[in-house]
């Protein structure tokens, strides 16, 4: 079945989700891209190929952590085809450095979701050891950090453990690949629902640079804010403009593009260390 004759059933930021029969979906990422909450109405060519390529390459190498939810790839590079999940209404966020949102808690109380951490810590600075701190999937505005307690009310105390389990995990195993390709996965955040069965399985995306913060090793400096493979540049360019943050966003410049777009591509390239362009001419080579 073809998109066309599939079931549209809703639309994120950046996905479009198609039924295909009741128990497949196709996720077709877009080149949307969205800051602070805003989807902005300028594409970033090719966002979309490198979102998809690189949760299909962490999908290929996490199975024996977790089960997930992909199928296959499609040839646009953009679609895949997954089973189709009931999501948890927790989103499973894990930090192994103080930045975002985890610096502001943390500076406000001492402490991320419930977490005691060590006084004198800088921003940026690498945690003890990772920690669990999920929220809650806001359907408007922003997510909502929440602790152990709050976290197993919404999903049970066995489910809850479970989440914190298999996050982590995930978590070790990714920090530990890119480490040896030079890069930090400061944090990140995954999406996991149940099959017909009931046994936990991921879902959404994966490590792409929409879902992590990567930061280069050869430039890490605690201390303060850190470079990372993202979208950084729309960030830094809307910021100087003066927008308020309101929709609708202002139109990207043609430079804060194509820097964007090849910051998407490094990213890819260098987690993978498959060429860009040979994804493009046959996605499934990330699933090998």
């Amino acid at each position: 079945m073809t998109e066309g004759q599939a079931q549209h059933l809703a639309s994120g930021k950046v996905r479009e989700i198609f039924a295909l029969d009741a128990q497949t979906v196709l996720l077709v990422a877009s080149d949307r891209i969205s800051v602070f909450d805003v989807v902005l109405p300028t594409d970033i060519p090719d966002k979309g190929r490198v979102l998809t390529g690189i949760s299909g390459f962490w999908f290929a190498r996490t199975r024996e952590i977790v089960p997930n939810h992909l199928l296959g790839l499609r040839s646009d590079g953009r679609s895949s085809e997954c089973r189709r999940l009931e999501m948890l209404p927790l989103e499973c966020v894990v930090r192994g450095y103080l930045a975002g949102s985890g610096w502001k808690d943390y500076r406000r109380s001492g402490e991320i979701a419930g977490h005691a951490l060590p006084p004198g810590l800088v921003e940026s600075e690498r945690l003890p050891e990772p920690i669990f701190t999920p929220s809650t999937k806001a359907l408007v505005g922003h997510d909502e950090t929440v602790d152990r307690a709050r976290g197993a009310e919404l999903v049970g105390e066995e489910r809850y453990a479970e989440l914190e389990e298999v996050s982590l995990a995930l978590y070790r195993f990714a920090a530990a690949y890119a480490a040896e390709r030079g890069i930090l996965l400061a944090d990140t955040k995954f999406e996991l629902g149940l099959d017909a069965e009931g046994a936990l399985v991921l879902g959404d995306e994966l490590f792409t640079p929409d879902s992590s913060r990567f930061w280069a090793a050869d430039g890490y400096r605690p201390g303060g804010p850190q470079p990372s493979f993202d979208k950084q540049p729309v960030r830094d360019w809307t910021e100087g403009t003066g927008w308020d943050k309101a929709y609708p966003g202002p139109e990207l410049p043609e430079d804060v593009v194509a820097s964007t777009r090849a910051r998407y591509v490094q990213a890819f390239e260098r987690l993978t260390e498959i060429p860009f362009d040979d994804y493009l001419a046959n996605p499934e080579v990330v699933l090998r």
